[in-house]
Parts: structure tokens; sequence; C-alpha cells
């Protein structure tokens, strides 16, 4: 592996539901799939409708092998599964990773029981050689490939997620969604994942002044998002899982505002692509 060679890909960055028009096009519309490079190889993360143009794109690439984690199973981070075409391509091999549902249901179950009626037309067979399962409790560290660490934590989020931390080449990249923070205290999960990381991309769902409407939802803010990776010594920040009825200029505006007190701050845009 070249370690010059770290990088970020966005493939989708909406939550909840893909949307699509004109007051879209600048972010996109794709819900959540991140694409992770590390020399020569891959890693997917969550596998929302964004995962088919990843898929896509890997497959004109030639790439033969690529690692595949869950953060959580909400549909959103899931609709495009039955849709990934690697899971079912005999000429590729894909490694599953999951510890969000860890004690309740391993991580082969949970994707054979969506990609089979009536979630969808007809039962897909995933091809017993070539997709191996990977169960983890949230809080191990994970070793995909030489030299990379992806340390892995439990956020506050109903059902479970897992946020994750990927360690290359002296180089970190942290992914804290999705999340709900309390208001006024700083979430020490999060801190740690965060903790002097070169790119942190955090749930930024809400504002701040929507938290209470919005309670219990499993969400956070990019002014909390903000406070956070200041402390946490953070380099930059993108923010992630823009909600479906935040538009082009909506996002633009928190974009605006994120910057006036963080100039290392963004909002994620689909088909960006970053070098850690």
């Amino acid at each position: 592996m070249k370690p010059e060679v770290f990088s970020v890909k966005f493939w989708g960055v909406r939550g909840s539901l893909p949307v699509s028009g004109p007051a879209y096009l600048k972010f996109g519309g794709h819900t959540a799939c991140i694409q992770v490079t590390c020399g020569n190889r891959n890693f997917l993360f969550d596998a929302g409708s964004g995962i088919v143009n990843a898929a896509a794109e890997l497959r004109a690439l030639e790439v033969d092998h690529v690692d595949l984690f869950f953060s959580h199973s909400h549909y959103d981070h899931i609709l495009g599964l039955p849709y990934f075409g690697p899971l079912f391509d005999k000429s590729m091999s894909v490694d599953i990773w999951a510890g969000h549902l860890h004690g309740k249901m391993p991580a082969r179950q949970m994707v054979e029981e969506f990609v089979r009626p009536p979630w969808v037309a007809e039962k897909l067979v995933i091809p017993a050689h070539g997709v191996n399962f990977h169960d983890f409790a949230p809080g191990d560290t994970l070793r995909p490939a030489p030299g990379v660490a992806i340390t892995t934590a439990a956020l506050n989020h109903p059902g479970g997620c897992v946020g994750y931390r990927i360690e290359w080449g002296g180089k970190s990249l942290a992914f804290v969604y999705d999340i709900e923070h309390r208001p006024g205290e700083l979430d020490p999960v999060a801190l740690a994942l965060m903790a002097a990381a070169d790119l942190v991309v955090y749930d930024s769902a809400y504002l701040d002044e929507e938290m209470e409407i919005y309670k219990g939802f499993g969400h956070s803010t990019w002014q909390q998002g903000v406070r956070l990776a200041r402390t946490a010594r953070a380099k930059r920040i993108l923010f992630f899982h823009h909600m479906p009825m935040r538009e082009d200029r909506d996002i633009l505006a928190i974009e605006r505002a994120a910057q006036a007190i963080f100039p290392n701050a963004a909002a994620a845009r689909q088909d960006m692509k970053l070098d850690i």
C-alpha cells in the first residue's frame, strides 16, 4: 500500500430520505455512503442509496475486493444494499462488518433478512464464497488491512449505532454520526473519536434551536460539531446527514455560519473527494 493515498469520497450525504430536484443539486440527494481509500484498499461506510454509484465506480476501476462497514441499519443507511452489485458478483469479494447489533443479531442475518421478500421482489442469493461477515463489539479495534486500525465506539442513537476512527499512515479520520447530544454537554465518546483527528465527519441533521423539537430522534447539530471539534483539537470538520428539508441555500447558510467561527468547517457534498 502507498502511504500517500489516504482519501475520503462522499457518495451520499443525506439523512432519512433521498431527495431530488433543482434545490438539491449542489449537495446532492443520495443517502449515507462514504468511501475511504487507504492505498490499494477500499472501505465503504454504510449502504444508503449512494452505494449504487460507488459500486459502479469500483467496477469501472476493476476493483476486486471491498470492505463494507455499517454504522447501523436504519433504512437511510441500508436502502441501497439490495442494489449493491459486488454483493452478488462472484468475481468480487466483499467483507461486511457490523457491531451495532452486537449480541442481538449477527451481520449475516441482518443482511440476508433485508435482501429477501417482502422487502425486495425476490430473494437475492448472496454467494457462499466471496462474501465474509465480521461481527464485532463496539469498543473493539478492527484491523481490516495491514497498517489500518479502526477504533469503534457505541454512539447515542435509537437502536444502536457505531462511530469509527480510521488511522493509517500517521493520519486519522473520524466518523461521528448518527449521534444525539445532551445540550450543554460534550459527549466523551465523540471527543475520544475526534481527538486531534485530521478530519471529522459529524452529524449535523439539526440546528441547536431545533433540538427540543427532535429530542429522542438520535441526531445532533453543526454547532455541537464545532464545539466538539474545538475541544478535541480536530483539524477539519465536515457536516453530514443533511435532512431532506435542507435545500442548497439552507446548507450554504449553515456552512457560512460555521466558517465564521471555525474556518476549517464545511458541509459535505455528494461526489466530494478529499485527501486526508
